[in-house]
């Protein structure tokens, strides 16, 4: 639940929906000397001292991208993960819920994973005192968007079929703007963390107001 980093801006151009079959049928990437093969690695031996950022934590997923930011990079900002259980939540969100996502629709970066209490200082403009409790911070959630995929129906999707997830949000998402606007929050616990809500919720303009607002389902307007 949280704004979109604006350098991780969506492309110029769509490919048409039909293309992510084609996509998501990819050869893997290949492990290598620098890039080890931890897709079958348990998260309890995932250690952060050993995990080289090319490191494939997911069939077609490397460790570097649960940490990358455009954001950390130009404003020279540590993202690096916290600790080990930091580490985990990520790997596990990753296997659980971007790798199904691949599979399903094709190859995609996700927005944003984990997240430092620094970048979301950074990212929501916050003071140096002040503490995140988003998800992004514990590792626990994603922003993602699917290249000619409508926002709200990739929501919709993930709900319908992952297999678990705390919380999915259809966030920033307005007709208006296109069927493309805003981006999909989708949120795991880590195992042992306590039980998944499974709550969906929308972060989209409320008529009355002109705000945007956080209202219960997947939908286009408050």
């Amino acid at each position: 639940m949280s704004p979109r980093q604006t350098s991780q801006s969506k492309p110029a151009a769509k490919a048409a929906p039909a293309m992510a079959a084609t996509r998501s049928t990819a050869r893997s990437p290949v492990a290598t000397a620098d890039a080890p093969d931890l897709t079958a690695q348990p998260l309890d031996r995932l250690i952060l001292a050993e995990l080289p950022p090319r490191a494939l934590i997911a069939p077609n997923f490397r460790a570097y991208e649960l940490t990358r930011s455009d954001l950390a990079c130009r404003r020279n900002i540590a993202n690096d993960f916290e600790s080990e259980v930091h580490l985990r939540a990520a790997v596990h969100l990753a296997r659980q819920v971007l790798q199904p996502v691949r599979d399903a629709l094709g190859s995609f970066t996700p927005n944003s994973v984990y997240r430092s209490q620094a970048l979301e200082r950074a990212l929501k403009n916050k003071p140096a005192t002040w503490l995140s409790t988003s998800q992004h911070a514990r590792g626990e959630a994603c922003d993602i968007e699917i290249v000619g995929m409508p926002t709200l129906e990739l929501a919709t999707w993930a709900r319908d079929h992952l297999a678990d997830f705390d919380q999915i949000i259809c966030e920033c998402y307005d007709p208006r703007q296109g069927p493309n606007s805003g981006w999909v929050h989708i949120s795991l616990k880590l195992p042992g963390s306590g039980p998944n809500r499974r709550q969906c919720l929308s972060y989209v303009v409320d008529p009355g107001s002109g705000r945007l607002a956080y209202v219960s389902g997947l939908q286009a307007s408050a």
